[in-house]
């Protein structure tokens, strides 16, 4: 179930981790220039956002299956769109419905993980999912890097058509329906939109979510930026690419699985609350690396790896924590949760490109105002009661 569940939810990292190394190519092949291709990347993350907003509610009416099951058809048929794209504009639409379908399985799956586990054993089996979905960006960039090396850039999009449809087969046969009668009663007896609307006025659930939302800023952020930091500024070669980007990655599997072991004696919002200045003050030093060029590329990466592996112990906390407040509505929870971290994702992936000047400075820039945003919806809108050790 585990596995399941993290390679439903590693579609979105997948889809964004493993082309990253060919955007410049992208870029050069549609005769346009990397910032444009990273358009491409903007749309993705639009999808993704607006995409949750339907599976969320769904999944509470008709159940975790067939919204998860249409989902992954869509995902499908738009990968193969997006590998035989003739033009720009065309593969910017087809990243944008490949979302669509792709979003279903990260939302779908933390609903699943509330139907089945309680508040604290819930951000466990959610640390767990990133050992799991984590592989995604140490190996797809990788991956990406060789598949571009042999057969171009549409080669990456035919691989992920390839694991989507395998992923939606095994999920076809292999996953139950989880989803509660009291989840359905509730779900059939009131319209989404006054379900959201209840959502939205509940101050503790809406500071998780920004909170974690936040984060999720500063973690886009550092995936638009790192392509052309890397291999254009540091002079990175694209196929060597995935091996620091996927560093990162394994800094942030590392942290969430010393989350899962902390659960069993602190609570998620105790994590939560203890985690954040750490991750402030690794910010501020990568920031003031990347201004004054102090250390040069070794003194934005390695602030940076402490800032990336800080939100292990981020995203499993915020969502459990949100999912406990009204596990009736836990599909449109996830909704909103994963709709608000990738909206904002959407924004600060644009801000990040505009701003591009060739420099860490801009991607510096977002991830510490990111990162402060989250500790202050954490600190003056959830206001998380932090209870002292227990043992589970």
């Amino acid at each position: 179930m585990v596995i399941l569940l993290g390679a439903l939810t590693a579609f979105g990292a997948m889809s964004i981790d493993m082309y990253l190394p060919s955007l410049p190519a992208i870029g050069a092949g549609f005769h346009t220039t990397t910032g444009a291709a990273q358009s491409t990347l903007a749309s993705f993350f639009i999808g993704l956002s607006i995409g949750q907003f339907f599976y969320g509610p769904a999944s509470d009416r008709w159940g975790r299956r067939w919204p998860l099951f249409a989902g992954v058809a869509v995902y499908v048929a738009a990968s193969a769109w997006c590998a035989l794209a003739p033009s720009l504009p065309s593969l910017v639409a087809a990243r944008f419905l490949q979302a669509l379908g792709g979003c279903a399985g990260p939302v779908i799956a933390r609903a699943v993980v509330r139907d089945r586990f309680d508040h604290r054993a819930s951000a466990r089996i959610l640390s767990q999912l990133m050992l799991v979905m984590g592989l995604a960006p140490v190996l797809a960039p990788v991956a990406g890097g060789a598949l571009l090396t042999v057969g171009g850039w549409r080669a990456t999009f035919w691989v992920l058509t390839g694991f989507g449809a395998v992923v939606g087969v095994w999920m076809f046969f292999a996953l139950v329906e989880t989803r509660s009668q009291a989840t359905r009663a509730q779900a059939e007896g009131e319209h989404p939109l006054r379900a959201y609307l209840a959502l939205v006025r509940n101050r503790s659930l809406m500071g998780y979510g920004l909170a974690g939302a936040f984060n999720s800023a500063a973690l886009f952020g550092y995936i638009t930026a790192s392509p052309a930091l890397l291999i254009q500024t540091y002079h990175v070669p694209a196929v060597d690419f995935g091996w620091v980007f996927g560093a990162n990655a394994i800094g942030l599997i590392a942290t969430s699985q010393v989350n899962a072991h902390l659960l069993h004696r602190h609570s998620p919002e105790t994590i939560l609350m203890a985690s954040r200045p750490a991750a402030i003050a690794a910010a501020a030093v990568l920031a003031l690396c990347a201004f004054t060029g102090w250390g040069g590329m070794w003194g934005v990466l390695i602030p940076l790896f402490v800032v990336i592996s800080s939100f292990g112990m981020v995203g499993a906390n915020t969502q459990a924590t949100a999912l406990n407040i009204d596990p009736a509505r836990a599909g449109s929870i996830s909704a909103l949760l994963g709709g608000v971290g990738f909206a904002a994702g959407a924004l600060t992936a644009g801000l990040t490109g505009a701003l591009q000047d060739g420099t860490a400075r801009p991607m510096a820039g977002v991830i510490l105002a990111a990162i402060v945003a989250s500790t202050a919806a954490l600190h003056f809108v959830a206001r998380p009661q932090v209870a002292g050790p227990q043992a589970e």
